[in-house]
């Protein structure tokens, strides 16, 4: 695919948040860009404001109104497309080129110095991280970001003007679902963790370890990957002598590692070790014990490439974070209130974890909307343990996204599996008003499903508790 050729880009899924970085990167470059999505969020919204033409109808060969041309359109597919869908279909049916999200960002990030981010969690944190440490640094970097930046209100960062083609960074998460990162070829390398995920997929869990091995070994110079993980030790015993392959960790002395961590007014502290040198009294800008693991791979990479300690320290106090990550929606003396995109046992067990240990002595409640009827088959069991950790917690009903029901598969089947007593089921419907009567002293809403639309009707009703006390 030859970029220089391309005068039109046509996107199905727009609205991902994957997609629509790609959109606005086509847009940036002066490609005439449109697309469709099923629905319309606050995101689409945006890009419709920032110019580029969106719908919500599947139009099927009325999008021949469109007006595309084949010779010079690009048609980008996010894999949550069904396969009956009729835009897409009649697109294959005129020979269209027709590439998947991911193919498209590895040819984008073929022309450049590329850092990848892979993980099944911990990676959008990590890669926003490691784009402000580059961005506000001298070495400068561009970026394809999984999530919004607080920092720049974008999930696409752009290079500075003027800057040398041929030492340009990008920071791209690497996606392991569909095995989309397998596209990808980074200088740099990140693996935060291989928990199992995604196994309507993948089968098995081994067949996502071997997937993340077959990107490590696409990584072209230097890979840091957390030193609890199996994968560390295969990788270094295969591949040593061909890359240097370097281990991080918050819990052990590593190559990269972090020690001396403390809490100090919801910030934590800590002092970093990367290789012979030590970088002491480094504060995160953002809460959460994972998040100073994050910051700890985020920060070796950043070393890695060419940033100082004072940018570093800089850098890490300035972050913001992510939207939906640890975001605080209030916080006040009588109440915390946190939204996050955790949907997988070990993103539940890490903020409820955190949040345990940032205020301990208050009651935790947490709202939890499971995301797909597999994923909530596969791990049962994990969300029931990772979810009893909390005082209470309330269930919405499991989201499907892409997937049609599953019989016998509910939230309550999570449900009775939890040992927590303050346990309870609950509709849209019914939630606001549950919410109001569990009386918070710190609120979890939990999910990546449409769980962010009921974060601002749930912030008014706590506001309104607020004011009546």
């Amino acid at each position: 695919m030859n970029l220089a050729n391309i005068k039109q880009a046509y996107f199905l899924g727009i609205g991902g948040i994957g997609m629509s970085a790609i959109a606005r990167y086509f847009h940036t470059m002066g490609i005439k860009v449109m697309g469709y999505d099923r629905t319309e969020t606050t995101l689409t919204a945006e890009l419709q404001q920032e110019g580029i033409a969106v719908h919500y109808e599947d139009l099927g060969e009325h999008i021949q109104s469109l007006q595309l041309n084949k010779a010079h359109c690009l048609v980008v597919l996010t894999p949550a497309v069904p396969k009956d869908h009729q835009e897409w279909n009649w697109l294959k049916e005129q020979g269209f080129t027709i590439l998947k999200r991911s193919q498209v960002l590895g040819v984008i990030t073929d022309a450049y110095q590329t850092i990848g981010v892979a993980g099944t969690h911990g990676k959008t944190t990590t890669s926003t991280l490691l784009a402000h440490l580059l961005k506000q640094s001298k070495v400068d970097a561009a970026a394809f970001l999984g999530g919004i930046s607080t920092n720049y209100g974008t999930n696409l960062l752009l290079h500075k003007e003027n800057a040398s083609t041929q030492e340009q960074w990008m920071v791209v998460e690497a996606d392991e679902f569909d095995r989309s990162f397998l596209t990808l070829h980074p200088a740099i390398g990140i693996i935060t963790s291989t928990d199992a995920d995604h196994l309507d997929i993948y089968g098995e869990h081994d067949a996502l370890k071997k997937s993340f091995a077959d990107y490590a070994a696409q990584v072209k110079n230097t890979l840091f990957i957390k030193k609890e993980l199996a994968l560390f030790d295969e990788c270094a015993a295969q591949w040593k002598q061909h890359k240097n392959i370097y281990s991080y960790s918050i819990k052990q002395t590593a190559d990269v590692w972090a020690e001396n961590i403390s809490i100090e007014n919801d910030r934590y502290s800590f002092d970093l070790h990367y290789f012979n040198q030590t970088v002491t009294g480094l504060y995160l800008g953002i809460p959460g014990l994972h998040n100073v693991e994050n910051a700890v791979a985020a920060s070796a990479a950043a070393l890695a490439a060419g940033i100082d300690e004072e940018e570093l320290r800089a850098g890490l106090a300035s972050f913001k974070g992510v939207k939906r990550r640890f975001e605080y929606i209030i916080k006040s003396k009588n109440l915390i209130y946190i939204d996050d995109y955790a949907h997988h046992p070990e993103e539940l067990r890490a903020i409820i974890g955190s949040v345990k240990q940032m205020y301990a002595g208050k009651k935790i409640t947490v709202v939890f909307q499971p995301h797909l009827y597999t994923r909530t088959r596969d791990f049962a069991d994990g969300f029931a343990e990772t979810l009893s950790m909390a005082d209470e917690t309330i269930l919405m009903e499991i989201y499907p996204a892409r997937e049609l029901p599953i019989p016998g598969i509910t939230s309550e089947m999570i449900l009775n599996k939890m040992s927590l007593k303050q346990k309870s089921l609950s509709s849209k419907q019914q939630l606001l008003e549950k919410i109001s009567a569990a009386k918070p002293e710190v609120l979890l809403t939990l999910g990546a499903g449409d769980i962010d639309q009921f974060v601002e009707p749930i912030k008014e009703v706590l506001a309104q508790q607020l004011k009546a006390e």
